[in-house]
């Protein structure tokens, strides 16, 4: 009887430490690691998210930007890291829905490995074109494609990443032969459409919304099933005759597994908080992203579905595995 009692109060002991060590939570400056470079629409988020956290707890909140392997070289840095909430990650259905699916042994399980926090945002994919190719629709894009096969390119974030995906399932469904050109990250893809040394981009909006706007790029068509209230006369494909080729961005924060739940849900209300503003609302849907919050349970079980449906995909598509 006293053993039990005695683990009883150990017990009961850990949950007064683990509630005690949240209340406190953070005693000094957070890494906010972001598995791609400075520029793109997950840096922009990062970033605001990383400011709000500094002026709302009053530490540092350090953005990391550790790009390479659509999200590999990131999640190796925060499973290196102690689960203590002091490295919290940005990820994207690139990172942790695709890219784990494209090795026959993954580098990491974005199931079990990481522990949701909350979802951010969604965005859906753009085909975004330099001016400088002769199109101004998906139909003319198409025509131009099957009457040079092979000599047209597209740009990506990275092999694996949704851009790359949406790009093999577009050539597929619509008997297409582009080549694909992966970067490290929308950042640097982007600067190599605007020099035109790559002609097309499938792209999340933050990324490429404001070259759109004043006529650096072209925005051919919607990857989702409905147009995007900033981009209203640009027509989604399903209303082309492509309703098979439907693919939304989603965006959230995880932390390694481990790291104590009390941590976690004060992390997730605090970022959920954030993101709710109607400034910081403004900003992410003036860059294409509507906010969309969960809680850590919800969180999970999107990653979960979202894995499991692009691994389909990938499979269907015959991407090569790693």
């Amino acid at each position: 009887m006293k053993t039990v009692l005695s683990i009883l109060l150990f017990m009961a002991g850990i949950g007064t430490f683990h509630a005690a060590g949240a209340q406190a939570y953070p005693t000094k400056a957070i890494r906010f690691v972001v598995p791609f470079s400075p520029g793109g629409g997950t840096d922009l988020q990062a970033r605001t998210i990383a400011q709000e956290l500094h002026e709302a707890w009053r530490q540092p909140v350090v953005v990391d930007h550790r790009p390479g392997g659509t999200g590999a070289v990131g999640s190796g840095v925060v499973l290196q890291s102690p689960a203590d909430g002091y490295t919290i990650f940005i990820v994207t259905s690139s990172t942790h829905a695709i890219s784990p699916n494209l090795y026959r042994e993954p580098p990491y399980n974005p199931v079990k490995d990481f522990a949701a926090v909350t979802q951010t945002a969604t965005a859906p994919e753009l085909v975004i074109a330099h001016p400088s190719l002769p199109v101004r629709s998906i139909k003319e894009l198409i025509a131009l494609a099957k009457a040079q096969p092979g000599k047209l390119n597209f740009a990506s974030p990275g092999t694996g990443s949704i851009g790359h995906m949406t790009g093999e399932l577009f050539k597929l469904v619509a008997g297409l032969k582009i080549v694909h050109v992966p970067y490290k990250g929308s950042g640097a893809a982007v600067r190599e459409l605007l020099g035109g040394q790559v002609e097309l981009m499938l792209s999340a909006p933050g990324a490429v919304i404001e070259h759109v706007r004043v006529g650096r790029l072209r925005a051919l068509g919607v990857l989702a099933g409905k147009r995007m209230p900033l981009l209203k006369n640009i027509p989604t494909l399903a209303e082309l005759g492509y309703p098979q080729i439907d693919a939304s961005n989603w965006y959230g924060i995880l932390v390694r597994t481990g790291t104590p739940t009390a941590i976690i849900n004060k992390l997730g209300q605090e970022i959920g908080r954030i993101v709710q503003q109607p400034e910081v609302k403004k900003l992410l849907l003036r860059q294409g992203y509507t906010v969309q919050t969960s809680t850590p349970e919800q969180f999970a079980e999107h990653v979960r579905k979202e894995f499991e449906k692009w691994g389909k995909v990938v499979r269907e598509s015959g991407t090569k595995l790693k």
